[in-house]
């Protein structure tokens, strides 16, 4: 386990008004729809930089891989996946949310941190379960709230995911610190039934696969990211 604090980087450069416009519309759908949102703020940089931790510790340094990512969002998790991107890699962003996904095709006409890796990206506004089972990828990053899904959604979505990803591929996920806690205090006891089984299926998953976990203070709210490796070979 390792905790990252602070971005590093081309993340940091990212001009202010870009992030306000990013949390604008972010906080604007959050309140519309916080089921499939989880939060009511974007990723911060940070988490964007440990997210595409396995797009840049790649097993052989110069070979491109096929990346996916489920639940582009605003595109905070997109730009450290693109700061970390060489050419050949391919990228295939994935956003049910028309809004969303209507954004992120424009950052990639219009962002500087989007714009060098736009010819090897594909907007696809879509769930990502029904992006087929016949795609292959080596690195999957997921920004999709497993804990605001039942465990049922939540084994599909997994199960997916090892599906299309290769053997030796890596899956990179977060999820917030200390949401059982508050939901134990807050939440009425069916939503933490439901958060529970969520997490103890996750946490299954994390136990069989999982090869590091970082704890990622500098985003609100601070988040653990979870990386897991299908098994098999790798390079």
């Amino acid at each position: 386990m390792s905790e990252i604090q602070s971005p590093a980087g081309p993340l940091s450069s990212l001009r202010l008004e870009e992030r306000l416009r990013d949390t604008k519309l972010f906080f604007s759908q959050a309140l519309r729809t916080f089921h499939a949102t989880g939060s009511i703020l974007p990723s911060s940089a940070a988490l964007a930089h440990s997210m595409a931790e396995y797009v840049r510790s790649r097993p052989v340094p110069d070979k491109p891989v096929r990346i996916l990512e489920a639940g582009a969002g605003t595109g905070a998790i997109s730009r450290g996946i693109a700061a970390a991107m060489i050419p050949g890699d391919t990228l295939d962003l994935v956003e049910s949310n028309p809004e969303f996904a209507a954004h992120v095709e424009e950052l990639l006409r219009s962002d500087p941190a989007m714009t060098p890796v736009a010819d090897s990206a594909t907007v696809h506004a879509k769930l990502v379960n029904d992006m087929g089972r016949d795609r292959r990828y080596d690195v999957i990053v997921s920004g999709l709230p497993f804990a605001n899904f039942t465990a049922d959604a939540v084994r599909d979505i997994l199960d997916y995911y090892f599906e299309v990803l290769e053997p030796g591929g890596t899956l990179s996920f977060y999820g917030y610190l200390y949401t059982k806690e508050v939901k134990a205090v807050i939440a009425r006891r069916e939503d933490y039934l439901r958060q529970a089984r969520t997490s103890w299926l996750v946490q299954d998953w994390i136990d069989r696969y999982g090869i590091r976990s970082d704890k990622v203070f500098a985003n609100v709210p601070p988040a653990w990211v979870h990386h897991l490796r299908k098994p098999g070979k790798t390079g």
